[in-house]
């Protein structure tokens, strides 16, 4: 990528000669900004991100929303371990969704990857000032991509405990008289041996306040960490159990009104005509609302909302997509793969010679996976007033400071005219990513139509027909196998909308490699799913190399080690799992193991499942054993929950999730055709973190991508079918 020479000096002039003070100036601006929204009396704010107290509270503003990840404990971990804190008088508080708590660390994190130069270390501050501002006006408050303890917490928790200490340290030395160099930190006190003195956070924060920007912080080395690497108890627990805690769902605020809505059944269909009449008639409603692709009915509470919606009979078109069914889509997808006209490619080595090597054996297989539907426990529920020219928001959104914006965009006000009020989620996944939350411009729509506060539900069929699903893919894979049975090519075509090549590298050294991206849309609306399209590149891949492995009669682990370079993470992610499965011990009759290993958002994970099919040809994953290194871990035992938590959504989509089309509409509309694994039905499972000095990885996803391979690999182990297709129920036989 070039840069004209005149346009760089232009724009450097501009940014030397009055952008580095221009960019300083907004930081401390949002500073001053977040201690008057966040501030008290004989507080001090640091950093936006910490304020403590008089009586030594340490609150943690965090930037990502707490949808049951735990990662708010994290960021708290490294912020109070920096700082040193009293870890009994730390809490977690959303941040408020205001420019001042933009996700500026995670926007330096991403964005100092992008640029096509190096940046001098002289110009450092001012690339990290000039991401931190463009954070603060995308506008960046965004949960997801595993980001939230490795980017926010590296970048910008540690940072601002570091420097709160240290302004203390300033502090407490100009009270005392003495060097700072005499004075230590720990339990939220700073103490000067020598003479026995003895201040109090709580005492210094105000003032450390004003010095914060003064002081040049030192992080912590591994071996100074106090809590971080701790499994200390999630400080979010005790109000889920209690009940105190709130989610979209429960809001209520005095003269509440409940809506719900019906969408065209035909993603991209309009609404034609509906007869108001019969909803009207239900007791409790209120009023029928018409928008362009949906009937909505507003309701003195959800049950007269839902009664009266479904009282209606609305007539919708098809916008043209009447024909469409997931068979069409899967034969449109092979054909363009056939067709072998890539839109992007990446790789390495001479890929076609490879494969046409004289002598060469050449293996190749066909995949695919069906859309995919996050199945969040709570449906969307958004409430918003709008009254005398100003629109408050009450919900649980991925995204609150942006959701925010969009919410001033559909009322037509000016984003300090909107509030909003972030909440926790009830699951999530991706569903509740900025751009495929359809509810911020309905509600907006629907609160323009009362003077009261009106709460919008969508109904789990309402949700199930209309996500923002992982899409349908389909995929075509070739190798060719050396004399040697090893590896000397390897091609992926897939058919998908985005190029999926740099979400999870391949593992293996192979002499020529390459993904090969057809894009590929429907009228569906594509989301981030769990893992994103780690999720199916792992199955593609990793099912594919168990087929190699068979195919020249080596045990699927050593062929795999054959192909890892000596002395790798991955090899050694690999050699453990393998050793804490007993992969080759005997095994009961009807079972079999598998194994994958997948790196994505910068953490390898390796799984191994024991699992058999019973007669009806249902799968059953008896045991997991899976071995991560993701780097540092910040707490042992929240990470391991994550990665158990993607490994169970990972089996449930595997063996029964499909979302399906016919005529152009979803098929399913609830649990009863979208079954999700039952309690019964959860394995166990063990998760083993590798010691590692590598950089920090996310772990809310790495757990997923290797599943549905080791799954597919294990009934190929127990019973000699090779299945291909997710989902896998029905498809193996005893």
């Amino acid at each position: 990528m070039g840069i004209k020479r005149r346009a760089f000096l232009i724009g450097g002039a501009a940014l030397v000669g009055g952008g580095l003070f221009a960019l300083s100036w907004t930081e401390r601006a949002a500073a001053r900004r977040a201690a008057k929204l966040v501030g008290k009396e004989h507080a001090g704010v640091f950093q936006t991100w910490i304020r403590i107290d008089a009586d030594d509270t340490v609150t943690i503003y965090s930037p990502h929303v707490d949808m049951g990840q735990g990662s708010p404990t994290g960021l708290a971990q490294m912020a109070a371990d920096e700082l040193d804190a009293d870890w009994s008088k730390v809490v977690v508080e959303a941040a408020p969704a205001d420019e001042a708590f933009a996700n500026v660390p995670l926007a330096v994190a991403f964005g100092g990857g992008m640029l096509p130069f190096p940046v001098p270390g002289f110009l450092k501050g001012l690339e990290q000032s000039a991401f931190a501002m463009a954070a603060r006006h995308m506008p960046l408050q965004v949960t997801g991509g595993s980001s939230a303890v490795r980017m926010t917490g590296q970048n910008g928790m540690r940072l601002a405990g570091a420097t709160a200490r240290s302004a203390l340290l300033f502090t407490a030395a100009r009270r005392l008289g003495v060097p700072a160099s005499e004075l230590t930190t720990a339990h939220s006190q700073v103490t000067h041996a020598a003479s026995g003195r003895v201040l109090r956070y709580g005492e210094l924060a105000s003032e450390a306040a004003e010095y914060a920007h003064s002081v040049t912080p030192t992080l912590k080395q591994a071996t100074q960490f106090r809590l971080i690497g701790q499994p200390l108890h999630r400080l979010d627990l005790p109000a889920k159990v209690n009940g105190r805690a709130q989610y979209g769902m429960d809001v209520q605020l005095p003269d509440l009104r409940v809506a719900t809505i019906m969408a065209a059944p035909v993603r991209g269909g309009r609404l034609e005509h509906v007869d108001a009449a019969p909803a009207l008639a239900i007791a409790g409603v209120e009023k029928v609302v018409t928008l362009d692709n949906a009937v909505a009915v507003i309701a003195t509470g959800y049950w007269p909302a839902l009664t009266g919606l479904r009282a209606l009979s609305p007539s919708f078109s098809d916008g043209g997509q009447g024909a469409l069914s997931s068979a069409s889509i899967a034969a449109a997808q092979a054909a363009q793969i056939k067709a072998g006209k890539p839109s992007a490619q990446s790789g390495h080595g001479d890929v076609p010679a490879a494969l046409a090597a004289i002598g060469a054996r050449q293996l190749e297989a066909d995949y695919g996976v069906p859309f995919l539907h996050h199945a969040m426990m709570e449906p969307f529920a958004l409430t918003a007033h709008l009254k005398d020219g100003k629109l408050e928001l009450w919900g649980g959104l991925q995204d609150p400071l942006h959701s925010r914006k969009a919410a001033a965009d559909a009322a037509g006000l000016p984003i300090d005219a909107v509030t909003f009020h972030p909440l926790i989620l009830g699951g999530s996944f991706g569903r509740r990513l900025p751009g495929f939350c359809d509810i911020i411009s309905q509600v907006v729509q629907l609160a323009k139509q009362t003077p009261y506060p009106v709460k919008l539900i969508w109904s789990r069929e309402e949700e199930v027909r209309h996500g923002a699903y992982r899409p349908q893919t389909a995929a075509h894979l070739q190798a060719a196998l050396g004399s040697d049975g090893k590896i000397l090519g390897w091609a992926m075509d897939y058919a998908l909308g985005a190029d999926a090549a740099g979400e999870s590298g391949f593992v293996y050294d192979v002499p020529a490699f390459a993904m090969r991206q057809h894009a590929f849309t429907t009228n569906q609306q594509d989301g981030a799913w769990r893992s994103v399209n780690s999720n199916q590149n792992g199955f593609f891949n990793e099912s594919f190399m168990d087929e190699l492995a068979h195919a020249v009669g080596v045990d699927p682990v050593e062929f795999r080690r054959q192909h890892l370079k000596p002395g790798s993470r991955h090899l050694a992610v690999l050699n453990d799992v393998a050793e804490r499965s007993g992969w080759g011990s005997p095994l009961p009759a009807g079972r079999g193991r598998g194994i994958a290993i997948v790196e994505s958002f910068n953490t390898i994970v390796a799984n191994v499942i024991e699992a058999s099919v019973d007669a009806q040809g249902r799968p059953r994953a008896h045991k997991v054993w899976s071995t991560v290194d993701c780097g540092q871990v910040v707490n042992p035992d929240g990470g391991a929950a994550q990665v158990m938590g993607g490994i169970i959504m990972a089996l449930s989509s595997a063996i029964d999730e499909a979302i399906t089309l016919e005529q152009g509409a979803v098929v399913q509309s609830n649990f009863h055709d979208y079954p999700l694994l039952k309690l019964a039905e959860a394995p166990t499972v063990e998760v083993h973190f590798l010691a590692s000095d590598a950089a920090m990885g996310g772990l809310g996803e790495p757990g997923v991508p290797p599943t549905a391979p080791a799954l597919a690999n294990a009934i190929f182990a127990a019973t000699g079918q090779r299945i291909r297709q997710l989902p896998l129920r029905n498809q193996a036989k005893v």
